[in-house]
């Protein structure tokens, strides 16, 4: 027998024995465990970890443990996924615990799970609030810490600063580099656009396309990086908060190339149905089924599968995900994307998962619609006309937005201008709790406020003023503080400009303010003024919104808490105007002084009061 036959019967021999014995520990390989790791004293005892790999589903998983148990091994349709259930004991230590997997009783597999010591000091207790002012910024265009992630070979879209909607090349480095200016500007927690991976080919810079949960786009940097963002974000003070995409994906996520399940997506088997974005079908009592069906589960864009919360193992993942980021990375709150798109019972059980683990967290949806009573429903303790239970903190509050719009452009009448202004605040008896609502002049998704008032610098501080010294959570978007603009287009790349002074090659330099124009510094200055003041008062924190019924072009507020008041006045009237205290007794009380929180000047109010053409006077007043 010649040597090759002899070495070729050897190796046939040799593979039949593995193959009769099982032995091969490399036959079956996890390409995907999640969670990645969990914590002790978590306050829900249960875990379910999703198993990813080539038959994985023929396997049994044991685990040896009094304090992590499996107590339920669940196949999916697809033999590719195993959904392992796990018992988590009150007397569960930090440490790594061994997952065996069995195919018939013999073990073929040994996988080691982490879990930690829980988070003793954690930011989520604290959340953001009224007290507090959101900068929400666009990571790829903020600031380019770190020149040698701006492309990544096994990421598709590489970088090209020249394309509007392409990548640029900020990362979670730039915004660390950058938190002393955040800090010194006066804004206490930070919103950045979601950073979980988005290996799509086009517009992946804006992170709603997910295609990996659990991983941060190496673009941007990396899980720990991101983690070291949060902790030195705290030691300036600032909170940060975690965009969360419930409703869609990318279509490049892994999931894609093999779905656990035939209802992993809504419309999977499908060609691609869109969702036609009426919201009003949740609620209308004449809507058909069809079209309240299509809002929820027809897709945003063929690119975004519409995920189907419905699946009980998407459910739990979704849940898990983001207890995950909460954990791992000490957030101090959440904000979620397209917020009424998702399953509504789907969003019962996810804000009630969140809330009881973390009571006092946080969490704001995005409901866009400029009507308060389709905005008002999702939040928690509303009575709703359906019955609809939510445990949703907080919304964003578009209606505001368009009427402090409307209320600055619009002619002065007895139903417009600044009127429109204070009938949506009029509204506010929709809300259970309108202080808590998240409150903006302008967002990522349009027009800059610059922009949408004409560049008109006199009514962009007016704007500012407002949306810091009325009641609700201010968030401000990023370059909103020196006038960016996207004049005559509304590219969302024109919109997510880069700041200046993000890149070494940058011509002026908004952190430092060199180059800025006269304007941009006068709305930076002003802004920071504001900033820093509104952090000192109580009475804009937690104070009551009392106001008056706008008149001539002249609108009056006052926010009080306790001792402290804060007098608000905007005049709209292209002239000074001057107005009597006396008029405002029932707020001025015995207050005898007003200073101006801008100039520090005092002002006696038993004298009339002059505010400027088309302006806002905040007084402090004092005894």
């Amino acid at each position: 027998m010649s040597k090759s036959k002899f070495s070729m019967i050897v190796a046939i021999v040799f593979s039949g024995l593995i193959s009769a014995n099982g032995s091969a520990a490399d036959s079956y390989q996890i390409e995907h465990l999640e969670p990645l790791s969990w914590w002790n004293n978590m306050q829900s005892n249960k875990l379910q970890l999703m198993i990813h790999g080539k038959d994985i589903g023929d396997l049994t998983a044991k685990v040896s443990h009094p304090d992590f148990r499996v107590i339920g091994n669940e196949r999916a349709s697809n033999n590719n996924y195993l959904f392992i259930n796990i018992l988590l004991g009150e007397q569960l230590k930090a440490g790594s615990y061994a997952i065996d997997f069995y195919s018939a009783n013999k073990k073929v597999l040994t996988k080691y799970y982490q879990i930690n010591s829980r988070n003793k000091h954690s930011n989520a207790d604290k959340s953001y609030s009224a007290k507090d002012v959101v900068y929400l910024l666009t990571p790829d265009r903020f600031a380019n810490g770190d020149t040698k992630n701006d492309s990544i070979d096994t990421l598709t879209e590489k970088a090209n600063r020249e394309l509007k909607g392409g990548r640029h090349g900020g990362d979670i480095q730039g915004m660390i580099n950058n938190l002393e200016y955040l800090e010194t500007m006066g804004f206490s927690q930070i919103w950045p656009m979601p950073m979980v991976e988005n290996n799509q080919a086009t517009y992946s810079y804006h992170g709603y396309s997910a295609t990996d949960f659990y991983h941060i786009d190496a673009r941007f940097g990396s899980n720990e990086l991101y983690k070291e963002l949060s902790s030195k974000a705290q030691q300036h003070g600032i909170g940060l908060i975690k965009d969360v995409v419930l409703n869609h994906i990318g279509d490049q996520h892994w999931w894609l190339k093999d779905l656990p399940t035939n209802n992993w997506l809504n419309f999977q088997e499908s060609t691609y149905t869109g969702t036609h974005h009426k919201r009003e079908s949740l609620h209308d009592p004449h809507a058909n089924q069809k079209d309240k069906t299509l809002f929820s589960d027809g897709w945003f864009v063929p690119s975004m599968p519409d995920l189907n919360q419905r699946n009980v193992y998407l459910s739990t993942y979704l849940i898990q995900n983001t207890l995950w980021w909460i954990e791992y990375a000490n957030l101090s709150g959440l904000r979620v994307d397209t917020y009424s798109y998702s399953d509504k019972a789907f969003l019962t059980q996810w804000t009630k998962r969140i809330t009881d683990e973390y009571p006092n967290i946080n969490i704001v949806g995005e409901e866009w619609t400029t009507n308060p009573s389709l905005v008002s429903y999702w939040q928690r303790g509303k009575r709703t006309h359906d019955g609809y239970v939510s445990y949703l903190p907080s919304v964003m509050d578009f209606p505001l937005q368009d009427a402090m719009i409307n209320a600055l452009k619009n002619k002065e009448s007895w139903n417009s201008g600044l009127n429109q202004l204070y009938q949506a605040i009029a509204n506010d008896f929709q809300y259970v709790d309108p202080y808590n609502l998240v409150i903006f002049a302008d967002n990522h998704d349009m027009s800059r406020i610059y922009t949408q008032l004409d560049e008109d610098i006199k009514l962009y501080k007016m704007a500012m003023n407002y949306i810091l010294t009325t009641r609700g959570i201010p968030q401000v978007f990023y370059g909103t503080e020196f006038l960016m603009s996207n004049p005559g287009t509304d590219d969302h790349g024109v919109i997510r400009a880069d700041f200046p002074g993000g890149w070494s090659t940058d011509k002026s330099n908004a952190f430092s303010g060199e180059g800025l124009t006269s304007a941009q510094l006068s709305a930076q200055k002003h802004l920071k003024k504001l900033l820093n003041w509104r952090k000192t008062s109580k009475a804009i924190h937690h104070g009551k919104l009392i106001h008056f019924a706008p008149k001539n072009g002249v609108y009056v507020y006052f926010r009080v808490f306790e001792n402290e008041t804060v007098m608000v006045v905007m005049n709209k009237n292209k002239q000074a105007i001057t107005i009597n205290a006396k008029d405002y007794a029932e707020l001025i009380n015995h207050n005898k002084e007003a200073i101006d929180v801008m100039s520090g000047q005092s002002y006696s109010l038993d004298n009339v009061l002059t505010i400027e053409s088309q302006s806002v006077k905040i007084w402090q007043l004092g005894q």
